[in-house]
Formats: structure tokens, C-alpha cells, sequence
């Protein structure tokens, strides 16, 4: 395995940037819905909005060259690029950390964490508490992009994330996620017990839907925990037709996330 990690900056065209811009002036809307509320989807009036300042006030140049303040790397591993910021502490003895982020997300989740991380001193904080930080990009998310193929469930990915560690020269570390990154995270320290000295994970409450479907339900809940458990699951129930689109037929959903980028925003 090619197992060669060669440093990466972000450089998207003008091109691309002044595609965006004249695919946004040129949208064309959906009527407005009979009501103006959440409950059919993003509400038209919020949505042009966020759409105006995407096209008119919305700096990419800028927020460009502040991520490539950050160094940035791709490797392939079994087929995949995946793309990931490692950004070392000047703490000699700083513990190595790889962030997970959720989804849709991506490294950017993180970016005000690095800081922080790396250089507690310079945030009120202990030099014994700095890390050296490796957030990866999911496969198919962001520069980690195309897809390979098929097969990149939450074990592969898992995988990758540890041989990306072992190329970086990490034998121990510790791992954080949120969403599917708590998953890979998790899967961090079932995988592979003996690199990892801790795991932090994080999700949103609606996870908590999967309590009697993927996991069990706890036999000590309260009648107040049920009551709130049979909310969320009522939520979820409700609000999970794009993911269930994404779960099911995501290439249909594809071309017109690919299309419009009022898809995508929305």
C-alpha cells in the first residue's frame, strides 16, 4: 500500500467561485409554502436570505487563506484519498488527539478548538494540557472526495482513521467525535484498545431515537425519561426524510444537490 502523505492546500478556481455566484442569482424559487413556519421545510423568506449573503456577503478568499493557515495533508488508503489537518502543539510532550466530525460536517467543525488544543498557555490554560491535533475528512466529505466506491461503513472508516495515525507516527492517542465521528471514535478505542488512551464522544439529543432499535432500552428509566424518549422518537419520526433519502436512494438525491446550490444550502 502507497502509504506516501503529501501536503495539501485549498485553491478553488474563480471560476468556480463566479459559478456559484451566477447559479445563486439565477435560482429559481418554489412558490411559497401555505404557511411560514418549519413544519413543510426551510422557510423561503430565511432561506433567500442566507442565499443573499452566500452570493453578496460572504468572503471565500478570506476564508480560504485562514484555513490554509492550517497544515493540511492527503493520503490514499485502501483506494480512498483522505484529506486531514495535523497541527502540531510546541509543547514538546503534547498527547495526540484526532477530532471525528459528524454528519454533514466536516473538518471546519473544529476550527476554533485547534487553538485551544495546541496551545493551551496562549488560552489561560497548562502546557501539560496541549495536543497535537489530526482531524481527518470523512471518505466522500469534503477534500477527502470522490467516493472510492462502495463499502465505506463506520468499521473501514475507523480503520483508515488509526492507519492515518500510524503514518503520522502515533502509536498512542486519545480520540473525540460527535454524530458518526462518536462512532468513529468509539470504534477507535474497540479496535484498538492498546493505542488509545481515552475517548471523548458527543451527539445531539436525536440519537437518543435509536434507543429500542439500535441499542437497548434501559430498565431503569424513569416515567419522565420515557415521556421524553417517546418525544424525541415522535421528532425524529417526523424531521428524518433526508436522511432517510440519504440512507436509501442518495444518488437520486445527487443531482439536485449537484445542480442547485439553493440544494445544497436548504
Amino acid at each position: 500500500m502507497d502509504s506516501r502523505i503529501t501536503p495539501f492546500s485549498i485553491d478553488i478556481a474563480d471560476s468556480e467561485i463566479a459559478d456559484l455566484k451566477a447559479r445563486l442569482a439565477g435560482a429559481r424559487w418554489p412558490r411559497e409554502a401555505p404557511v411560514a413556519d418549519w413544519s413543510r421545510g426551510v422557510p423561503t423568506a430565511y432561506l433567500r436570505e442566507l442565499a443573499g449573503y452566500w452570493a453578496d456577503g460572504f468572503d471565500w478568499r478570506q476564508q480560504q487563506a485562514a484555513l490554509n493557515t492550517y497544515p493540511q495533508f492527503l493520503t490514499e488508503i485502501d483506494g480512498q484519498t483522505f484529506h486531514f489537518l495535523h497541527v502540531r502543539s510546541k509543547e514538546a510532550n503534547a498527547l495526540p488527539l484526532v477530532l471525528c466530525h459528524g454528519w454533514p460536517g466536516s473538518f471546519i467543525e473544529f476550527q476554533k478548538l485547534i487553538g485551544p488544543l495546541t496551545d493551551p498557555v496562549a488560552h489561560g490554560g497548562k502546557a501539560e494540557d496541549a495536543f497535537d491535533v489530526v482531524i481527518p475528512s470523512l471518505p466522500g466529505f469534503g477534500f477527502s472526495a470522490p467516493l472510492s466506491g462502495p463499502g465505506w461503513e463506520l468499521g473501514r472508516t475507523t480503520r483508515a482513521y488509526a492507519e492515518i495515525m500510524q503514518r503520522l507516527g502515533y502509536d498512542r492517542y486519545a480520540a473525540h467525535g460527535s454524530d458518526i465521528g462518536a462512532g468513529v471514535a468509539g470504534h477507535l478505542a474497540s479496535f484498538f484498545p492498546d493505542r488509545l488512551v481515552g475517548v471523548h464522544v458527543a451527539s445531539e439529543r436525536g440519537m437518543a431515537a435509536y434507543i429500542g432499535v439500535y441499542m437497548p432500552v434501559p430498565a431503569d428509566l424513569t416515567e419522565a425519561e420515557k415521556a421524553a424518549l417517546d418525544r424525541i422518537k415522535a421528532e425524529g419520526a417526523d424531521g428524518g426524510g433526508y436522511m432517510k433519502l440519504q440512507q436509501t436512494r442518495p444518488q437520486t438525491l445527487a443531482y439536485g444537490l449537484a445542480e442547485s446550490p439553493l440544494a445544497q444550502l436548504a
